[in-house]
């Protein structure tokens, strides 16, 4: 049993689709799980759908007709009969969507983006179902929502990991080439969640755990993983393989190619996970697994743009002690703030966060009111594994350095 994920860069369109199908019948697909998000930027295009239905209602139907384009185009390029059922299946799909905008009562936004944002998903599922069964490839189409089961934090749930091994063991039949949505979950009461963005990485990893798959590769527009991010660093270069702990030190701080939870279910099982292109589906890419740091052995860059920095200080110059600290933490978390960084002194406390839920102004009114604030908006925040000082000197050439710490293995800086 394999997992195959692919994301929204590889069945961005039409040619997307079909050179799907290229991978599988060159990679095998033989008792194969494929994990597929929503087409491009589809994840943004519906994201912009419920912004419209919250803030810009004259917008919303025009930008639901926008998602009925796209897929459509991508419908007439994969299916010359115009008859065909698919058309009437997706057209059937994106009425469900707008009928849940017209009943809709609830006015929770993180309620409403998860019920809305996954029909990127189950469109592109469906249309690449059609397609494999078009070209000669039988296929058993899946709604993950009835696999994977989770809490009701929305935009960010946590996997009931009991209730999904039961329903995946139950009801999974492994013998066949199946195709499934990544992203999404549902709760208890059969309203869909989402596992965080790019969690469609995480899905495959869950489905490996509770089937004790062979391997998981996840499909990139890159070589593998790179030491750096080439839209912000010159000269990446692949790395051969990485061990399964430094690949989570890569993902915990930030690293783009593969999703934070995504290594924790693998490693648990020393499951490999394969990173390949899928323009070059027969090149080796990148394996992470059980064994030694990376290789080759060099620094690894990291960089999270649009972060914010939050300097406190006591207000009488009282120490900040560990009662402070843990208040400052319980506002960070009832806040859902993603805490990248933390630094403090005798009088002072600072945290580089991702206000992931845009609830800056509610945290900063609540910590005047104990301490004096300074917040920084809009910073950079790089991290690099395995430096030196050269490497260092470099990146700090030409930037503001707001904060700066050197551990063992990391460097950390953020920048103005």
């Amino acid at each position: 049993m394999q997992v195959f994920k692919f994301g929204g860069a590889s069945v961005k369109d039409a040619q997307g689709v079909k050179n799907l199908v290229t991978v599988l019948q060159e990679a095998g697909h033989k008792n194969t799980l494929i994990v597929v998000s929503a087409m491009g930027k589809m994840t943004n295009a519906l994201e912009s759908v419920v912004g419209n239905y919250f803030d810009n209602k004259t917008e919303l139907q025009s930008s639901l007709q926008e998602v009925r384009k796209f897929h459509n185009a991508i419908l007439l390029d994969l299916f010359e009969n115009e008859n065909h059922i698919i058309f009437n299946k997706i057209s059937k799909l994106f009425d469900e969507l707008a009928a849940f905008f017209d009943r809709n009562k609830s006015p929770d936004y993180n309620f409403v983006y998860d019920q809305a944002i996954g029909y990127g998903e189950l469109a592109s599922t469906t249309i690449i179902s059609a397609y494999l069964n078009e070209v000669g490839l039988e296929n058993n189409w899946l709604d993950v929502r009835e696999f994977i089961k989770t809490d009701n934090y929305y935009r960010r749930a946590n996997v009931n990991w009991l209730e999904t091994q039961l329903q995946i063991t139950t009801h999974f039949n492994q013998n066949k080439l199946n195709i499934t949505q990544g992203f999404l979950g549902s709760d208890a009461n059969n309203f869909t969640t989402t596992l965080g963005r790019e969690g469609s990485d995480y899905t495959a990893a869950i489905f490996a755990y509770c089937l004790n798959a062979e391997s998981v590769t996840i499909w990139k527009d890159v070589p593998g993983v790179l030491n750096a991010d080439p839209r912000y660093f010159e000269n990446a270069q692949l790395l051969n393989s990485i061990s399964y702990r430094e690949a989570i030190e890569l993902a915990f701080y930030g690293a783009s190619v593969i999703h934070p939870k995504t290594l924790q279910p693998l490693q648990r099982k020393e499951i490999p996970l394969f990173v390949k292109s899928f323009l070059n589906p027969q090149n080796p890419g990148t394996c992470v697994g059980k064994g030694k740091g990376i290789e080759p052995e060099i620094p690894c860059y990291i960089l999270k743009r649009n972060q914010i920095l939050i300097s406190l200080s006591s207000l009488d110059f009282s120490y900040i002690v560990e009662e402070n600290i843990s208040d400052i933490f319980n506002l960070l978390h009832l806040y859902k703030m993603k805490v990248d960084v933390i630094q403090n002194s005798a009088i002072s406390f600072s945290v580089c966060v991702d206000d992931i839920y845009h609830n800056l102004d509610k945290l900063l009114q609540h910590l005047k009111a104990k301490f004096k604030v300074t917040c920084h908006e809009n910073v950079s925040l790089y991290t690099i594994r395995h430096y030196n000082t050269e490497v260092v000197a470099q990146l700090e050439q030409g930037k503001t350095v707001l904060m700066k710490q050197l551990a063992q293995e990391t460097m950390q800086m953020i920048t103005a």
